[in-house]
């Protein structure tokens, strides 16, 4: 293929996947500002978000009842404190949502635009990825679309929280580490003994030390990603001709692989809280100031945020208050318990809500897809499917280790894309391989589009509950398909 023929071969495959952005991010920003309002819990991070950048760290604001009235009466009334206050979570995610702000000021289309926009540019970064996973631009841009018209997604996309900040972190991570390992197995390939430079690992370690600066969840994908690389660079010295590929990979590629990634990651999370260490009233900054003990050797303000990360962990695991929306991660796949962010009822019997609900026949349909790529891993060794095991992985089965503490089902968003990419295969197999007769392939083609088609209907039907409008309540009783919804 000539370099005109491939230029204009890779402009209809970005062509394809931008169109899928465009119409992912229409969907993601009409009507961002409905509900006006903080909802669920943009009380805490949007104000968090707004302290960040007048403060350079968490001040400390009045009770949500006095607070948050003010936040949106006209003209606006900003009751923050220069005292530092306890959070629970580290800063990064705060600080994207900061950038809106920013920009547009403390009002809900500022506080949710940079979730919007995240939203909108990792279904772009899904076609891409699925396009250098599945070696197809069909697929890919179909992962893509899917993971546009999921309602869960969707509803994260226009909500000032933490949790798509971390699928935005985790994906490009994932996209980096396809690409370090496409590269490596080409220099292999090529003759090379080592891999040599790896930028796109290292970029990886970054992005998912941002993913566990925005919430801590993100550190079990760091240490799935680093056993998952591991393995395909034990894949990579098999093809390349290696007697003993555990070996060639613990003398020639860990040595580089770990500091690419961990050291990496870690320096990465302590600079996401230079803003508390350049304060001075940030909660607990000067905790370790003049205090002796074996650690006294260590910086005091890293000793000091150590001690508030102890205390963040505690009552991170501690958390066990009861909540009418909690689930337990059992029920997360069919979402047997979705949360309600905003609910309001209106005269005419007409009721406007925000529901974190996946679209259900893509998340039922994603069962089935995990199942056979379970299969096409464990039977067929398919490098592909274990990949895409290992991201859900990473995001789901953590959270079984936390049965008794207050947990939700859109914790969960954080592995859509993986839940996408997992259909899109299964889809591909429905369509057959590549050298499938006629009948077959047709009769594949019906079967995915049917598929796709009764998911984007479903969406559709859906729409009205996560966008905040107003509906009639008969039209949102007849959408509550199990009672566990209401």
């Amino acid at each position: 293929m000539g370099i005109r023929e491939r230029l204009a071969s890779a402009g209809a495959e970005w062509g394809a996947a931008l169109l899928v952005a465009v119409g992912a991010g229409v969907l993601r920003f009409w009507g961002l500002g409905r509900p006006r309002g903080l909802v669920f819990d943009e009380t805490y991070y949007a104000k968090d978000a707004w302290a960040l950048l007048r403060l350079g760290y968490e001040g400390s604001w009045p009770d949500r009842k006095t607070a948050d009235p003010g936040i949106l009466a006209d003209p606006q009334v900003v009751p923050l404190s220069d005292a530092g206050a306890f959070v629970a979570h580290p800063p990064a995610g705060k600080w994207v949502i900061a950038v809106g702000e920013w920009a547009f000021g403390l009002d809900p289309f500022g506080w949710r635009f940079m979730t919007a926009l995240l939203g909108t540019l990792s279904v772009l970064m899904l076609c891409r990825i699925g396009r250098r996973l599945f070696r197809s631009t069909v697929l890919g841009c179909l992962a893509g679309v899917l993971m546009a018209v999921d309602g869960l997604h969707l509803v994260m996309s226009r909500t000032a929280l933490l949790d798509l900040v971390v699928m935005f972190f985790v994906l490009a991570a994932f996209g980096c580490l396809l690409l370090d390992r496409d590269g490596a197995r080409a220099r292999l390939a090529d003759g090379q003994a080592a891999t040599g430079w790896r930028p796109w690992r290292i970029a990886a370690g970054c992005l998912l030390g941002l993913a566990a600066a925005t919430k801590w969840n993100g550190l079990y994908f760091l240490a799935f990603f680093v056993v998952l690389t591991l393995l395909w660079d034990v894949g990579a010295r098999r093809v390349a001709g290696a007697r003993r590929p555990y070996r060639a990979v613990l003398r020639r590629d860990a040595g580089p692989a770990l500091p690419s990634l961990v050291p990496v990651a870690v320096v990465t999370y302590l600079v996401t809280w230079t803003g508390w260490f350049l304060s001075d009233d940030g909660y607990g900054r000067h905790w370790a100031d003049g205090r002796g003990g074996p650690w006294s050797w260590i910086p005091a303000p890293l000793r000091s945020l150590w001690h508030y990360e102890a205390l963040v962990y505690r009552f991170n695991v501690g958390l066990h208050t009861p909540h009418k929306y909690e689930s337990n991660p059992w029920s997360w796949l069919v979402f047997g318990r979705p949360v309600l962010f905003h609910y309001e009822s209106s005269g005419g019997g007409r009721v406007q809500t925000v529901l974190a609900l996946g679209t259900p026949l893509l998340w039922w349909a994603a069962c089935a897809a995990l199942v056979y790529l379970l299969y096409r891993w464990a039977l067929r060794r398919d490098w592909r499917a274990g990949a895409v095991l290992c991201a859900v992985g990473a995001g789901y089965l953590p959270w079984f280790l936390y049965q008794d503490r207050t947990v939700f089902s859109f914790y969960a968003v954080v592995f859509v894309p993986y839940l996408c990419l997992a259909v899109a295969m299964l889809l591909g197999a429905l369509l057959g391989p590549p050298g499938a007769g006629r009948p077959r392939r047709v009769r594949g083609a019906v079967a995915a589009g049917v598929l796709v088609l009764l998911i984007v209907w479903n969406f559709v039907y859906f729409y009205p509950l996560y966008t905040g409008q107003s509906i009639p309540y008969d039209g949102w009783r007849a959408r509550m398909w199990l009672d566990t919804w209401v």
